[in-house]
């Protein structure tokens, strides 16, 4: 058996506002991404989305108010709310949704993941 450095996995990549896939558990995707600027307006109708700040400073913008987290810090969007990530400098997070959550919500844009291209680490 062998434990996860996240740390470690944070190095095998570049690619900004491109999950990467660490680890699942209970139908839930662990994820690792680098994220910097703005990402999308977007909500997830059927899935939860918790955010937790690994190096760096994130905004969730809602409509109604923000949420501002920074390193060692967490926040679960609730299903259905629309949220705007804002990095204001490259910022590492871990995402944990269902194995369902599509990228980018319902919005289509050059943001956009699909399920089955997201990578393994």
């Amino acid at each position: 058996m062998n434990s996860i450095d996240l740390l470690k996995k944070f190095d095998l990549f570049d690619e900004l506002w491109t999950p990467k896939i660490i680890s699942e558990v209970n139908e839930q995707y662990v994820k690792l991404a680098k994220i910097d600027g703005e990402f999308e307006w977007h909500s997830h109708q059927n899935e939860d989305e918790l955010f937790f700040v690994v190096k760096g400073n994130l905004t969730l913008r809602f409509r109604d108010g923000e949420v501002n987290l920074k390193a060692g810090q967490m926040y679960c969007v609730p299903k259905a709310t629309e949220h705007l990530p804002i990095a204001h400098e490259e910022t590492w997070v871990m995402l944990i949704e269902p194995k369902s959550t599509k990228h980018t919500g319902e919005i289509e844009s050059d943001k956009t993941v699909e399920i089955k291209n997201q990578e393994w680490i």
